[in-house]
């Protein structure tokens, strides 16, 4: 028995690294599966449908049950074909892993028109050209009087929640994933859906200039193994998590912390307006709690 038997699943881009072993995980757990992926480079160019077709064979192999989906989620259409095709083919859809994405990184003033326009379709578009699609028919499904099993999992990015230089597009788009995963959340709490977003720490072909030498701990323990992602996933899946929505977690390795979205640092207030001498006097009250007025880095 699986935690998520009977299940259908969705994961983008769940050819290769994050999105093949949260592929695989769920369908370990019992998950029927459609593995969506169109196989292009790093950069989102060409296609290739043998690393998808590749884990569905897989999950098959291990008796699970998947199917194949070549769709550019990043279309309105797109993604309502892999919408329609678990329906088609399974007869529902519970579980939504938004993962598929590109990088084109650059500083922004070297950053082209198409190297942002890309980016920001194929991670915030294709994020939410799938999730509407998904949610169209649970609310046709409530509004029936029906059951809804909703589970929407999208992927941010530690660069979406402290920007990171190089990434003006990627970290703009995985900050809007953010945006996107409060507001639906918050849209669909009322027919029983749960929204939350990952932001994952793993060796993948988009981090492996970063993370690639890093080795096992001396314990054997492969940290940045993206199969550690994967078992998150598992749990926000689950029956039991159906009281988990609206959060965001950043995730690596056995770490996971729970974050806390926006929250005041410092405040200043007066029954009349700040001129701005007044207010740069009183800037080390409003920052009191950062050490500075720049936001840090990164998380750890």
């Amino acid at each position: 028995m699986g935690l998520l038997d009977g299940k259908v699943a969705i994961v983008t881009g769940a050819g290769q690294g994050i999105g093949r072993e949260e592929a695989l995980l769920l369908a370990s757990e019992g998950a029927k599966v459609v593995v969506n992926d169109i196989g292009a480079s790093l950069q989102g160019e060409g296609g290739d449908k043998k690393p998808a077709q590749e884990v569905a064979e897989l999950i098959i192999a291990n008796g699970g049950e998947a199917v194949v989906n070549g769709d550019d989620i990043s279309s309105w259409e797109g993604g309502k074909n892999v919408i329609d095709q678990a329906i088609d083919t399974f007869g529902d859809i519970n579980i939504l892993v938004n993962n598929a994405g590109i990088l084109r990184d650059k500083m922004s003033f070297n950053m082209t028109e198409s190297d942002w326009d890309d980016v920001i379709k194929v991670h915030l578009k294709g994020h939410f050209a799938t999730s509407q699609h998904a949610a169209v028919y649970w609310r046709s499904k409530a509004k029936a009087g029906e059951d809804v099993y909703g589970r929407i999992i999208n992927t941010s990015s530690e660069a979406g929640l402290f920007g990171n230089a190089g990434q003006a597009n990627y970290s703009t788009a995985k900050a809007g994933i953010v945006g996107l995963t409060w507001t639906m959340a918050r849209e669909l709490s009322r027919i029983g859906v749960t929204v939350n977003a990952i932001a994952p720490r793993a060796r993948t072909r988009m981090t492996e200039n970063v993370f690639g030498e890093m080795a096992k701990t001396d314990e054997g323990f492969d940290k940045f193994d993206p199969k550690n992602i994967a078992n998150l996933i598992g749990f926000l899946a689950a029956p039991e998590a159906s009281d988990v929505s609206g959060q965001v977690f950043v995730v690596f390795g056995g770490d996971v912390w729970a974050m806390g979205g926006f929250h005041v640092v410092g405040e200043i207030h007066r029954d009349a307006p700040w001129t701005p001498a007044e207010m740069l006097a009183a800037k080390g009250e409003l920052f009191k709690g950062i050490s500075s007025g720049v936001p840090p880095f990164s998380f750890m």
